[in-house]
């Protein structure tokens, strides 16, 4: 079994700053992508940021230069730090992670998802 667990969602206004993070925990041999993936509402589900086990980086070109994602593989712990946020940025933020477990079978695990609202 392997747990995501994110938080630090919330309500923000344009223009400010929120930082998300992401735990993994449970039978983990190994990590390979982690990732931020949002959903708005009557959207379907895009990928906003994501980080190869060897620091390799991906974001969507709606965020670039605005949101930076970081990982902390001791602490199996990845980081959303998102600036200059906008009204459109409103959606629920969920952490999906690469695992192969200790069984050695290669799992792509999700989060439930933190909702971030930018709303003046």
């Amino acid at each position: 079994q392997v747990q995501l667990v994110e938080s630090g969602g919330g309500l923000v206004q344009p223009g400010g700053s929120l930082r998300l993070s992401c735990a993994a925990s449970g039978s983990i041999f190994s990590i390979n992508n982690m990732g931020w993936y949002r959903q708005a509402p009557g959207k379907q589900r895009e990928m906003v940021a994501v980080m190869t086990s060897g620091g390799g980086t991906n974001y969507a070109d709606s965020v670039k230069g605005r949101f930076t994602i970081s990982r902390d593989n001791a602490k199996i712990t990845v980081y959303l730090q998102m600036n200059s946020l906008k009204p459109e940025d409103t959606a629920v933020y969920s952490c999906n992670a690469v695992i192969t477990s200790t069984s050695r079978v290669q799992m792509s695990s999700w989060g439930k998802g933190t909702l971030v609202t930018v709303s003046s």
